[in-house]
């Protein structure tokens, strides 16, 4: 069974903060199922992106998941918020939480989904 979406994020927001990193709910979505999408401002103009990993990959069924948008080292901020406004055009409930950091460290690393 999977973690509701409020529990997982405020977690996360927690394991920010221990790493001395700022994090932000920039948008509130369903506290039990909505999709999480965390941005990494770099503080520079750009940004990483990490969004749920697709539906039937192995262990995302019990455990989220998480793949990026973009490739590394990350784009430019407005491509980051256009895609953000598509996927909020496309669903309502979704989360967004932003952080800060200028070395573009995402705390994802268990939870990254395996590149095929």
């Amino acid at each position: 069974m999977r973690l509701k979406a409020e529990i997982w994020v405020k977690a996360y927001v927690r394991r920010c903060a221990v790493e001395g990193v700022m994090a932000a709910v920039v948008r509130h979505g369903d506290d039990d199922a909505g999709a999480i999408f965390i941005r990494v401002n770099r503080l520079d103009g750009t940004s990483l992106l990490f969004g749920p990993a697709p539906a039937g990959l192995d262990g995302a069924e019990s455990d989220r998941r998480w793949v990026a948008h973009f490739a590394m080292p990350g784009v430019a901020d407005e491509k980051v918020e256009a895609h953000l406004a598509r996927e909020y055009d496309f669903d309502r409930d979704l989360w967004i939480v932003e952080t800060e950091d200028r070395a573009g460290r995402h705390f994802l690393e268990d939870w990254l989904a395996p590149v095929r």
